[in-house]
């Protein structure tokens, strides 16, 4: 009876990420109000020692695949903004609501402080469904910036919620010894596994594909517990390891991202689903108003005090600021670092889990929900870009990719035109590098020495695609159902590729016409700054 109920929880799970994508509601909250509902249809679940265990592992891997995802140079511009804010930000946050629940809602000084804690980081796994499920491509690399503090942050938090509880037990360990080994520890064992595991995933004869992904799956689990046991924080480890893997290329990193993306899915429906099963739906309306004053306060004053003061230095536009605000969502890492809290045989004067678990669902709705409408009433939407790029596990899926040559002394192609070229696997030339420039590569332009040449076809889309804007073609479009050769595109902007659905990747002639929900790869150079056609 209990694998019926389960296989019904993981196709009611899939229709909640299918309303999720149409609804822009975090597909996470649907995960927590459906074990909600379970609870309240008789399936009794008290076990928070379980719930501890599972939550460790699925942050374990929400974390390592967060990094994975993290594409490096789409994030490099903004890496300083956003490391402030997944730690200063942390920080500051923490304390702010700590206080607020002190001297005005009467907590305890503690227990204000550790309950700060627990909420003060941004969840990944919602601030990531809601960019790719809406598609918000959001202006000056705050997309990046958002997945990189969101995907970072947990660690400050987790290294915050400790001291407290220390503090709270009464353990007699150093609260400045604890932060410094957790960031040190955890920073060093990082880059130390990243740089083993890197040589070791590129020299072991591993033949099947499929054994990557379980050599991965070992490779985390080593890192995290040999960092815990050193009294480091795994966490952030875990993260480290993940950026450097997910940014370097090896065999088998495709099977690797396909399996991933469906294991963490799993493991974010499963920590959800437990969440919610192991709420009492009595006590979680009981703690309501509390909830909902604790996250009206973060949204409001916390969260944008934090963002707007560590970032004056760095002058973001203001929209920019309020959006940033805005993403600061609650969610598994505060009700895992809540369920850590409680598990530890502690009297507390008020009920952290539920306090923690309605402040998560409230921001998850609310906030979760205002992001698309607030992005376009911002005005920082730009619709002639996809927000997917900026995360590697999309990139290295893409059907659509990128990848650069450079015209060496003595090769046969120089002197070559564009329209000569004999490229087979409909690989076609998407731009050229000269001298620093970037050349529209149409049929006459002849091939030089030291020309980087940038070929379009179905590989992976790197940075060597930055110049190129993709986009689909959407219903009404002026371009739909026109011929290319008929489209009055600027000299310093050419189609270099067209993907359909069902069809393989479509090398663009004059006579090509162009559908609703097409996408389509089009060179901008930004030489000569002018506005799109687009």
């Amino acid at each position: 009876m209990q694998y019926l109920i389960l296989g019904i929880i993981f196709i009611l799970a899939l229709f909640a990420i299918h309303f999720s994508n149409k609804r822009g509601i975090p597909a996470l909250l649907l995960f927590i109000v459906l074990g909600m509902a379970f609870g309240a249809l008789g399936i009794e679940f008290k076990d928070f020692e379980f719930s501890y265990n599972f939550s460790t592992v699925a942050l374990m891997v929400i974390m390592f695949y967060g990094g994975f995802g993290t594409n490096w140079n789409m994030a490099k511009p903004v890496a300083k903004e956003a490391i402030i804010l997944s730690s200063l930000g942390v920080v500051a946050t923490a304390l702010i609501t700590g206080l607020f629940l002190h001297y005005v809602l009467g907590f305890k000084l503690l227990e204000g402080m550790l309950i700060g804690s627990i909420v003060g980081s941004t969840d990944y796994a919602s601030v990531s469904n809601i960019l790719r499920s809406k598609n918000l491509n959001l202006k000056y690399n705050t997309a990046p910036l958002l997945e990189l503090e969101s995907g970072s942050n947990d660690p400050t938090a987790y290294t915050m919620t400790m001291v407290f509880l220390s503090l709270i037990i009464g353990s007699g360990v150093s609260a400045p010894i604890m932060i410094l080994s957790q960031i040190a520890l955890g920073i060093a064992m990082g880059f130390i596994f990243a740089y083993v595991v890197g040589k070791l995933i590129k020299k072991l004869p591993i033949e099947a594909d499929g054994l990557y992904a379980v050599f991965m799956v070992s490779a985390m689990l080593i890192t995290y517990s040999a960092t815990d046991y050193l009294g480091g924080n795994g966490y952030l480890a875990l993260y480290i390891l993940g950026i450097y893997l997910g940014n370097m290329e090896f065999r088998g990193k495709r099977d690797i991202v396909f399996f991933f993306d469906g294991f963490t899915q799993l493991m974010q429906i499963g920590l959800f689903f437990i969440l919610g099963l192991l709420s009492d739906f009595s006590k979680f309306i009981y703690t309501i108003p509390i909830s909902f004053a604790i996250f009206a306060f973060m949204a409001i004053i916390a969260r944008p005090v934090s963002v707007y003061g560590l970032m004056l230095p760095f002058r973001l536009k203001r929209n920019q600021l309020n959006m940033i605000s805005l993403a600061g969502i609650r969610g598994a890492a505060a009700i895992a670092f809540a369920i850590l809290a409680i598990s530890g045989n502690v009297v507390f004067s008020v009920d952290i889990f539920h306090i923690v678990f309605g402040i998560c669902v409230f921001s998850s709705l609310i906030q979760g929900s205002l992001m698309p409408p607030a992005a376009k009433r911002w005005d920082i939407l730009d619709p002639n870009d996809t927000v997917l790029k900026t995360f590697n596990y999309y990139q290295n899926k893409a059907e659509i990719g990128f990848l650069e040559t450079k015209i060496h002394p003595n090769s046969n192609l120089i002197g070559s035109q564009v329209k000569d070229l004999n490229l087979t696997f409909d690989f076609i030339v998407a731009k050229i590098e000269r001298n620093g420039e970037t050349i529209v590569p149409r049929g006459h332009v002849t091939i030089e020495e030291n020309d980087v040449i940038v070929l379009g076809g179905e590989v992976h889309f790197d940075e060597s695609g930055q110049d190129l804007i993709e986009f689909t073609i959407p219903k009404g479009h002026h371009w739909a159902n026109k011929y290319l050769k008929d489209l009055d595109l600027q000299h310093d902007r050419l189609i270099v590729m067209v993907q359909r659905e069902g069809s393989n990747v479509i090398v663009p002639a004059g006579d090509t016409m162009l559908l609703e929900d097409d996408t389509v790869i089009l060179l901008k150079v930004e030489n000569k700054p002018e506005k799109s056609d687009v």
